[in-house]
């Protein structure tokens, strides 16, 4: 989606708040081939930090390699706990020596600097569809009472105003019998365990389906039925060319709140395989319900290894403790939560936020997250 005249500006803007007074040999590389340039680029940063000219880098050194990286558009430099920096410098000191050496670097440079300064994202809009707007499941009628309306404008201006790499609409999608409807509670039989029976159960009670083997279901009003008005993606909500749909829930025997897997990680929608292909480093993800389908697909981004970013004001909720546990799921396992007008600044590599980073550099050190493979990276033997 991105030309590239675009992506060559928002790269030199963030190397230059990064390098400093690198930004004119950056400038310069730019208009010459990576595989040529990126050892000497690499090099050239590798000296600058390098202040005692020992050819190796300290902790202090790469200290200030991260002072220089973790900033927002206006120059504001983010705290990193020292913690952080110890763990960060140990997965690039492979050696365990106590310092980066050049070699090191290349790996720190290739693997992780690069996609701090230039990441490659997607916008993924979850399930903004007429049930869950206006229609049968309509979420201002749940506990929260939040409007589901109020997702469109954001999201829309979002659309319109920010060079996203790739752009994914989630639509939930759901056979007439499926599991998730307490029309069909009767349908299956439930488990001994079960704290509802079939006769008493209402919508929103929790019940446990016999399986095999036991499955934990919550149950909703029948909503976004396949090819129903339900289902549809809200009419006021801005659909870009090649935007990418993704249906999930499509199972009738297994609910599916991420847009990643379905409830019980038995198969996955096309997601995993549309980001891969396209080289995915951070995704974006806002919509409906901030708590339910929202949040499983945060945590399954965070958990593929993913720098995952939720978007507050683009998301509403069923149930505002659930939205609370949402958001700290997120920040434990270090994405990051913002506001949409912090997101255009972040898509061009100028805002740089530590959490990323040191999500990067964990799954870097795990070596079998997607960024890490998408590296070629894998766990040493």
């Amino acid at each position: 989606m991105r030309d590239i005249p675009e992506k060559a500006r928002a790269f030199l803007t963030a190397n230059a708040v990064f390098t400093n007074g690198l930004s004119a040999f950056v400038m310069d590389s730019l208009h010459k081939s990576v595989e040529d340039h990126q050892f000497t680029t690499m090099d050239a940063c590798f000296t600058a930090f390098d202040k005692d000219g020992d050819d190796r880098l300290s902790l202090s050194e790469f200290t200030l390699i991260c002072r220089a990286l973790f900033r927002n558009d206006k120059g504001h430099i983010y705290v990193v706990p020292p913690d952080w920096l110890e763990h960060m410098f140990a997965v690039f000191d492979k050696n365990a020596d106590g310092f980066i050496d050049r070699d090191e670097f290349q790996f720190c440079w290739n693997n992780w600097i690069k996609t701090i300064v230039r990441p490659t994202n997607a916008f993924l809009i979850v399930d903004v569809q007429n049930d869950f707007i206006s229609g049968s499941l309509n979420i201002s009628n749940c506990s929260a009472q939040q409007n589901g309306l109020e997702v469109l404008a954001p999201i829309n201006k979002l659309l319109e105003s920010v060079d996203f790499d790739t752009v994914f609409y989630s639509l939930d999608w759901h056979p007439s019998d499926h599991v998730s409807f307490i029309d069909n509670v009767k349908k299956r039989p439930l488990h001994h365990s079960s704290p509802v029976d079939a006769d008493n159960a209402q919508v929103y009670d929790t019940v446990i389906f016999a399986g095999p083997p036991p499955m934990k279901q919550r149950l909703w009003p029948r909503h976004c039925v396949q090819d129903s008005w339900g289902a549809e993606l809200h009419k006021d909500l801005k659909v870009v060319e090649n935007g990418i749909k993704v249906y999930k829930g499509t199972n009738p025997d297994v609910d599916s709140y991420s847009v990643f897997w379905d409830n019980k990680k038995l198969s996955d929608t096309t997601l995993c395989s549309q980001l891969k292909t396209r080289g995915i480093t951070d995704i974006y993800v806002c919509g409906l319900a901030f708590d339910v389908c929202v949040g499983a697909t945060a945590a399954d981004a965070l958990s593929a290894g993913y720098r995952t970013i939720l978007i507050e004001d683009c998301c509403r909720g069923v149930d505002l403790k659930d939205i609370e546990c949402t958001r700290e799921t997120v920040v434990t396992n270090n994405g990051v939560i913002v506001q949409s007008r912090e997101v255009k600044a972040m898509v061009e590599g100028r805002d740089r936020r530590p959490e990323l980073g040191y999500k990067l550099a964990m799954e870097l050190k795990n070596g079998e997250s997607v960024l890490a493979q998408r590296s070629g990276v894998r766990r040493p033997i």
